[in-house]
């Protein structure tokens, strides 16, 4: 429904690194869990945990026209946020697919695998 060629539903994590050289604006949401977060993060990302998401979805409120990709621990509860705020309006939000694991093995091998 909000597909569209600009903003696909998922992303890879090279499509990521592209943003973050290009200075993009966007959100980096983690929704892992606090000792997820503790054990391994990519530089810059927002954590909010899935668990967490439906009380304090206010605080995204002031970004719902905003670029925001959603990562977690390999991509399966980010695509269920990232489904989950499409379905609220939110109308730029991108899965990334692998999550951190695959920016683990593709991007950054300094970031511990779990």
């Amino acid at each position: 429904m909000n597909d569209n060629e600009e903003f696909p539903i998922e992303v890879t994590v090279e499509d990521v690194v592209a943003l973050q050289k290009s200075g993009a604006d966007f959100i980096l949401l983690d929704v892992r869990e606090q000792p997820e977060y503790d054990t391994a993060r990519i530089e810059g990302a927002r954590l909010l945990p899935m668990s967490e998401l439906r009380n304090r979805l206010g605080e995204l409120e002031p970004n719902k026209d905003d670029h925001i990709v959603v990562q977690c621990h390999h991509g399966g509860r980010s695509m269920q946020v990232t489904q989950a705020l499409r379905s609220v309006g939110f109308t730029r939000v991108q899965n990334m697919a692998g999550g951190i694991d695959q920016w683990s093995l593709q991007v950054d091998p300094s970031v511990p695998r779990y």
